[in-house]
């Protein structure tokens, strides 16, 4: 049965957070650079990815660990696998939440090779106990084993292979002092410059079989909030869109159709993103104002405003922290096409 084109495209449900969904995985897995060569932008990053490498291979040891950490969507889970692919080694891919029970981390910890990486994506949400057989691990090659409990308990302890450890956080803030301090290296991912997400949405066209033109990339890169996951996301839609609606080539007309059928606006702003903004502003005259007040007002969940709609309002200034609460700027104002009110300099104490 046929369904009407702008129901089928309206249907899409907050496309432009950058969180990993089931269908980004299989994405990501065929547009996912390969090396250094092929994986666009964080230039400091990798220059100092490709001294530790080769630094690591000269001397015939396993690359020290490391914390990549910085808004999801980023490339963190890619920079790990070009990593593995430049040593030469095997890499275990896990996440802090799927780590349940000591024996389970304890099995992944022994099945390593000398060499071989273990990946933690959200490793700031690993479990307290796990942490603490954590440390020797990364430290020692040691794991310490409990075995009985009381006064008959005793603890074995085993060597392990000489792996890395590749950490993957969005909230730096959330690791313990001491979970830190163990990386060598830690790496902080900055959101991408237009530019380069131009390049990227070009090299993923050529890879899915789009053809677009230069207008094209630019008007989806205006909305790709700075995120490649994002921007591949986008690109996907208004493929799905161009081919539906029967045109060759993607230019800026197409691309600009297709994304107000996803209602996302010009610089990649969402509803929700606007009506967050504009709640705010209507009923507490755009701040300060807390969280957890924000999200009672527009009936979302304190996280998800913090982890999905916060860091993009935040890094194009529509939005700011004060020690009182959230604020939205003039700059949100202009855009929204809201009348400014000037606030008093109390207000922003």
């Amino acid at each position: 049965m046929l369904i009407d084109s702008s129901e089928q495209f309206a249907a899409i449900d907050s496309i432009v957070a950058p969180k990993e969904t089931p269908d980004d995985h299989n994405l990501d897995n065929t547009l996912r650079p390969q090396n250094f060569t092929e994986y666009i932008g964080q230039s400091k990053v990798k220059k100092n990815l490709h001294f530790l490498i080769q630094a690591a291979k000269e001397r015939k040891e396993p690359i020290e660990h490391i914390l990549l950490y910085g808004p999801a969507g980023l490339g963190k889970t890619t920079l790990a696998n070009i990593i593995a692919k430049e040593m030469g080694v095997n890499i275990k891919t896990t996440s802090g939440p799927a780590i349940e029970r000591v024996g389970d981390f304890g099995s992944i910890l022994t099945n390593l090779q000398d060499g071989d990486i273990l990946f933690i994506d959200e490793i700031h949400r690993l479990n307290k106990s796990i942490e603490e057989i954590l440390y020797p691990a990364m430290e020692d090659f040691k794991l310490d084993i409990i075995i009985g409990k009381g006064p008959s308990a005793r603890t074995i302890q085993l060597d392990l292979p000489r792996f890395t450890l590749i950490g993957a956080t969005t909230k730096l803030g959330s690791l313990t002092n001491p979970l830190r301090n163990r990386f060598g290296a830690t790496y902080r991912l900055e959101f991408y410059e237009k530019e380069d997400i131009q390049k990227i949405i070009s090299r993923s066209s050529k890879i899915l079989g789009v053809d677009i033109h230069s207008t094209g990339l630019e008007k989806i890169a205006s909305c790709a909030r700075q995120t490649p996951r994002i921007a591949n996301r986008l690109l996907k839609r208004v493929r799905d869109f161009s081919q539906i609606k029967n045109h060759k080539m993607v230019d800026g007309v197409v691309a600009q159709e297709a994304l107000e059928m996803i209602d996302i606006d010009p610089i990649g702003l969402e509803p929700s993103d606007r009506h967050i903004l504009r709640t705010i502003i209507e009923k507490f005259n755009g701040g300060p104002v807390g969280l957890g007040t924000i999200a009672a007002a527009t009936s979302e969940e304190i996280k998800t405003i913090e982890d999905v709609y916060e860091p993009y309002l935040l890094q194009i200034g529509f939005m700011t922290r004060t020690p009182r609460g959230r604020m939205i700027t003039e700059h949100a104002y202009k855009h929204l096409g809201i009348p400014y009110s000037h606030k008093t300099p109390d207000a922003l104490l």
